[in-house]
């Protein structure tokens, strides 16, 4: 059979070599790792955990290149473009370097069956080799001991947070899905949790299995005021603080555990990646990150947020309340159906007064209809709308919404890609 021509091509083709568009465990895609001989050397920070994987990745990122590292970054979902996933340099791998990539791992994998994540992951490992790089941030997908990214030995793991999603697959209780997360670490490793509260089965792995363990709020953390923040960390039973530091460039009340994190693990590889405070400093109020509580300028003001889980709604609750008054808040929100929908919706309910419900695309995504009966059921009598897609249901928003108003499009990452498509094709004034 001929080999895809395209990157449209070849991600079609993916998405159908395996049965499954999720399947754990690391026989299968450790088995063509090492069937496609790459040699890689580079520095490995490997980020997991409930939400803030994204923000902590781009900090790191920011922080490292400007330190002068040439720095490649492996993430997922994307919002637009699948070349979003592998970035060199902080440039999206084009077509045809993809192509190339996805070429290797399919004359390595022969009969093995590997799901579109798996796939993407080892093309990302190929293409980082072949551009022989200082460091490597590898962003986990889901979970983390089962993961594909956990094939590869990380020098460092950050566990940002840990909460309910994912259940069908992680378990349904912080314990369980604790000890999934707490996978990525290794002995005698940096092991740098962002949870302040973290669930006792991550402690418990990283102490039996030696791991380097530093927790926020108790061996590393931040203070600060409306200026500036402060970071301190116990480095070697001595009490080292960091003043003077300006907030991240990225807007939520959450980023400054995500950004104490990134310092700590920073700090643990100080041996083989140095970095002075002016980089930091000007890595965390450069970094950008579209789609995180990202505020557009203009008005009405508009909010794009992939918030797709309880946790992550309850930030967005908290950040909204911290950006004044506005007479109306108009809803754009679409989610997949395996997700907790009563949960986000309870959590927003009173910061919402009308509710524009999107059909998403996909077999998973949950219907206008169905998300409109959740919202009902949660705040009776609301203002609640249906549209066929979120694009739809943004330009029905944006006609509706006062010049003093605000528009929050959330609920997934598909929500905030067809608000983002539907900004950038000018279909709106702008």
């Amino acid at each position: 059979m001929p080999l895809p021509q395209s990157l449209d091509a070849w991600l079609a083709h993916i998405d159908r070599v395996h049965s499954h568009s999720i399947a754990l465990g690391l026989d299968r895609v450790a088995a063509v790792r090492d069937a496609m001989r790459v040699d890689q050397h580079a520095p490995v920070i490997t980020v997991g955990g409930t939400n803030g994987k994204g923000s902590t990745c781009a900090m790191l990122e920011n922080v490292l290149r400007g330190a002068g590292y040439r720095v490649g970054l492996y993430t997922s979902p994307h919002l637009l473009d699948y070349n979003e996933r592998v970035r060199v340099e902080a440039v999206p791998a084009s077509d045809d370097v993809l192509c190339d990539a996805f070429a290797a791992v399919e004359a390595a994998r022969g009969d093995i069956p590997l799901t579109y994540f798996e796939f993407g992951t080892l093309a990302a490992w190929k293409i980082f080799a072949d551009a022989k790089l200082d460091v490597l941030i590898l962003e986990v997908g889901m979970g983390g001991r089962l993961d594909a990214v956990n094939i590869f030995d990380p020098d460092c793991a950050i566990v940002t947070s840990v909460d309910i999603d994912h259940t069908q697959f992680l378990g349904d209780t912080r314990e369980a899905i604790g000890r999934e997360k707490a996978g990525i670490f290794r002995a005698g490793k940096p092991a740098i949790v962002g949870d302040p509260m973290p669930p006792a089965s991550l402690v418990d792995h990283a102490r039996q299995i030696g791991a380097e363990l530093e927790i926020s709020g108790r061996d590393f953390g931040f203070a600060g005021d409306r200026q500036q923040w402060g970071f301190w960390r116990y480095d070697g039973g001595q009490l080292v603080r960091r003043g003077g530091l300006a907030y991240p460039a990225l807007r939520g009340a959450n980023q400054l555990l995500n950004a104490s994190a990134v310092i700590a693990a920073l700090d643990t590889l100080r041996d083989k990646l140095p970095i002075s405070m002016g980089d930091l400093r000007r890595g965390l109020i450069t970094v950008e990150l579209p789609g995180r509580f990202q505020v557009l300028p203009g008005k009405p003001a508009i909010v794009l947020d992939v918030a797709h889980n309880t946790q992550a709604a309850g930030v967005l609750n908290e950040n909204l309340s911290n950006m004044g008054f506005f007479p109306e808040t108009w809803a754009v929100f679409g989610m997949l159906r395996d997700k907790d929908i009563a949960s986000v919706v309870r959590l927003l309910r009173d910061r919402v007064d009308h509710w524009f419900c999107a059909s998403l695309e996909g077999p998973r995504a949950a219907t206008a209809a169905q998300l409109a009966e959740i919202v009902c059921v949660e705040r009776p009598h609301a203002d609640v709308r249906q549209f066929d897609s979120a694009s739809q249901a943004f330009v029905a928003a944006r006609d509706a919404a006062g010049e003093g108003d605000r528009i929050v499009a959330f609920g997934s990452f598909l929500t905030v890609a067809d608000v983002m498509r539907t900004l950038q094709s000018r279909q709106t004034p702008q």
